[in-house]
């Protein structure tokens, strides 16, 4: 096995006895308990709003319950050991949801508990192109019956509020009488199906983690049953945040059969019981409909007619329609998104795996931003971070621009909360949150959280992606301008000019995205993406006041913005420090770390990775050593401000000293090693970076989806193999296609009209799927394609290629003599 911190070999990292290739379903065909936390989340469903975990439909056997709902939270005093001014104070966290997914099943009176069943056959599969989850499973009782269970579990894309589920039992070869109890369970705050608190949230979950909620959670302000509807209603107040929550379901079964029907209503608990005296070949079908409405403060009692109306209208418009919508909408979704990889089907299905992840995580979020796993797990409490902006809209950006436009309209919305955590760091304008559910700052470390000022530039630069891809003014001069004007506002204020170096403009005490080396001076991400925003933010400003003269005037009055500000921003972005060491060739990731000497990672056993958990952070800050991309990040993202040396030199020498401890960095160095010309290092890092949870190969997938590294796929493939770049609204695609692949494909919207790019060893064809026309520049000639006229490119190549991989940084010399060694700390 390879350390940890280069990129693996490549190859097929799933088991396909068990998951077995399929281009667009992910398909388990063997029940395995020991890796129920993992299965959970890669079959996990959701809408961005709702999501419901891959348990398992009869309870209690699982690694972590999960029904999450985006931006529904608790909230509690966070208690610093040694207090300061200007620490976070509120801490935020996602909670678990009253659990609908609950269908216990008995046959003679003995449950269905899959670690112990005698199952003779068994599948399970989510189907990208419908978005519904399946299981058939064939069971033998103990008394020797066979039962054919088959299920199905959606969460709509439709209608954001609705979740639906069917559940049909069927003897094969003896009668006997069968039990259903459909449940919905207040796990938060409840016990399990056998009334064991500990057990409430699963195996998986240590209740002695939960040091911040040592308290009911949820408050019961209603329940209420019905057998004659077929309706059951729970609902809920989040005790300190106030939010409210209501969930209903409706139930109807359908068989041949004789039964009875029974509901059990209490605070923490909705039960429908179904007795059926089951005859063998007789099919017994229950289908459950469930809706939740969440708010920040409307009452329980709105919120519950809101989940009747959308029960009724599901059930006016039936079953089949909700499958038929979710189809129609996921058409749609991939006509526009898909990533094609002809002849390799096991890549295909891990890229529309990950793609689709996206989906579920922003599809309906609507108001809120994107957790950081999505709604697939609790890890990192439901945080929204600068994740979103760098990894994600992109892929979003130019496939589905209305829900970038979404995540955006959500950045403006805590423009507020960002204002008051400037004034409250003594800072002009604003400072965003680094992790955050209701725009409060939310990390309790400030060096790797707060310190990360960077997050004001990703959103401008989101921001700025977005409009200039779609060309939606009316967005930038509305909503957007504001960010970018308050932004811009507090880099001139946080730097500062030293006249002794010629003017420079210099940003000193903060974090890049690097979190092993922290509260430094002049880091280059910070200070390079500081210069965009700057320089953004004066632009949008001098464009408006030449396009509309009445919206500059609203603009200047609204956000009392004067002339000498625009002009300061101008100069600091000209006057920006860019740290560059000549004799090294490299641009130092800040202003002394050229100076550390380097984390031998070589030598660094594999228990004590990753770093940041066997090592005190203040040995880490010590050393050149890396969490994640920083300095090439800064390549990828302002590519036109680097020279091709420069690229190849700075990647060379950060490569070999980045950990990749963190999930976020291989689809950086997958996208950069493609570009400078290391194209197997490319391809590693890809593979590695695409199996990152359907491997579970951080250890953690149990936690949730690493939401930000499925956005980072696409950017490796259309980015990183597909060249594409868009800089200042200049569109270019400059291919490096792997040596394995035929052709990638893959579609970009642009400025409304939707391009399909193939690359071939030989040729780019672009084609117009919908819209009139697009510009784009290839290898550096301008190619303008229109609807019904395809265009097609010769290559000459695919770029440079670099036998090898970087060298390692120990050896090199400094330009004061000294030489950089390496060493690991405490041996």
């Amino acid at each position: 096995m390879s350390p940890s911190h280069e990129a693996p070999p490549a190859h097929d990292y799933l088991d396909r006895t068990r998951f077995p290739v399929d281009e667009w379903r992910l398909v388990e065909t063997a029940f395995d308990a020991g890796d129920l936390g993992v299965t959970e989340t890669l079959f996990a469903v959701g809408n961005g709003y709702l999501g419901l975990r891959g348990n398992v439909e009869e309870g209690r056997d699982s690694y972590a319950h999960g029904t999450f709902l985006n931006g529904f939270h608790e909230t509690w005093p966070i208690h610093h050991a040694e207090e300061a001014y200007g620490f976070a104070r509120v801490g935020q966290t996602i909670v678990n949801a009253p659990d609908a997914k609950v269908i216990r099943l008995y046959v003679d009176d003995e449950p269905l508990l899959l670690p112990i069943a005698d199952i003779a056959a068994y599948e399970r599969s989510i189907d990208f192109r419908e978005g519904v989850l399946r299981r058939e499973l064939l069971w033998r009782t103990p008394s020797g019956k066979r039962v054919r269970i088959r299920s199905t579990r959606m969460v709509s894309f439709h209608q954001r509020h609705l979740a639906v589920m069917t559940f049909e039992v069927t003897l094969l070869d003896a009668r006997a009488p069968v039990a259903i109890s459909s449940q919905i369970l207040n796990r938060q705050d409840g016990e399990d199906e056998y009334h064991v608190r500990a057990k409430a949230m699963g195996e998986g979950v240590d209740p002695r983690k939960s040091e911040t909620l040592d308290r009911r959670v949820l408050e019961p302000q209603h329940c209420r049953g019905s057998v004659e509807e077929g309706r059951v209603e729970l609902g809920y107040r989040a005790h300190d945040s106030g939010m409210t929550l209501a969930v209903a379901a409706d139930h109807l079964l359908d068989t041949a059969n004789a039964f009875t029907q029974r509901v059990q209503v209490e605070d923490d608990l909705a039960k429908m019981t179904y007795r059926v005296d089951a005859q063998p070949g007789e099919p017994i079908t229950l289908t459950k409909v469930v809706s939740y409405h969440t708010s920040r403060g409307v009452p329980v009692r709105e919120l519950l007619d809101r989940c009747r109306r959308t029960l009724d209208r599901a059930a006016e418009e039936g079953l089949e329609q909700q499958y038929a919508d979710q189809r129609t909408w996921l058409d749609s979704f991939w006509k526009r998104s898909d990533v094609e990889i002809p002849g390799r089907p096991d890549i295909q299905q891990a890229v529309r795996w990950n793609l689709f992840q996206v989906l579920q995580a922003s599809a309906r979020a609507e108001g809120n931003g994107f957790p950081a796993k999505g709604v697939t797990g609790s890890g990192y409490s439901g945080h929204y971070f600068w994740d979103t902006e760098i990894y994600v809209l992109p892929f979003l950006t130019y496939t589905t621009p209305h829900l970038a436009r979404a995540a955006l309209r959500f950045r403006y919305t805590l423009l507020d909360h960002a204002r008051r955590r400037a004034r409250e760091l003594a800072q002009d304008g604003a400072l965003y949150a680094w992790r955050t559910i209701n725009g409060e700052e939310a990390s309790a470390y400030y060096a790797a959280g707060t310190a990360q000022y960077h997050i004001n530039a990703d959103i401008s630069y989101a921001l700025s992606q977005y409009v200039q891809a779609t060309g939606d003014l009316d967005f930038l001069v509305r909503e957007g301008i504001d960010v970018l004007v308050e932004t811009a506002r507090m880099w001139v204020d946080l730097g500062f000019w030293r006249s002794e170096e010629d003017g420079s403009f210099h940003i000193h005490g903060v974090t890049g995205p690097d979190e092993y080396t922290t509260v430094v001076n002049d880091n280059l991400f910070t200070n390079v993406m500081a210069r965009f925003n700057l320089a953004r933010a004066a632009a949008a400003v001098r464009e408006l006041a030449a396009r509309d003269g009445l919206e500059y005037e609203r603009v200047v009055r609204r956000l009392a913005l004067s002339e000498a500000e625009v002009v300061a921003w101008e100069r600091a972005a000209a006057d920006m420090a860019i740290p560059f060491d000549e004799h090294l060739g490299v641009h130092p990731q800040d202003f002394h770390f050229l100076e550390r000497e380097v984390w031998d990672l070589d030598s660094t056993p594999l228990d004590k990775r990753p770093l940041l958990l066997n090592y005190h952070p203040l040995v880490i800050y010590r050393f050149q050593v890396l969490k994640q991309a920083d300095v090439v990040l800064a390549l990828f993202l302002q590519g036109d401000q680097f020279t091709a040396d420069q690229k190849r030199a700075d990647f060379e020498y950060y490569d070999p000293i980045t950990t990749g401890d963190s999930t976020l960095s291989a689809v950086v160095q997958s996208i950069m090693a493609a570009e400078v010309g290391y194209a197997d290092l490319a391809y590693r890092y890809f593979l590695s970076a695409l199996y990152v949870d359907l491997a579970d190969r951080h250890g953690n997938t149990s936690d949730g989806v690493h939401v930000a590294s499925t956005g980072g796929v696409w950017s490796a493939l259309a980015c990183g193999f597909g060249g594409f770049r868009d800089h200042g609204g200049v569109f270019t695609v400059d291919p490096r296609l792997p040596q394995a692949w035929d052709e990638l494909v893959y579609r970009v919207t642009l400025r409304g009209t939707r391009v399909r790019v193939a690359v071939r060893p030989a040729e780019v064809e672009l084609t117009v799927e919908d819209g009139d026309a697009a510009t784009v520049i290839v290898r550096g000639e301008e190619v303008t394609v229109a609807a019904g006229s395809p265009r097609v490119v010769a290559l000459a190549g695919q770029g440079p290629r670099l036998a090898g991989e970087p060298a390692p940084v120990p050896g090199r010399e400094r330009g004061d003599g000294s030489i950089i060694t390496a060493t690991v700390p405490g041996t």
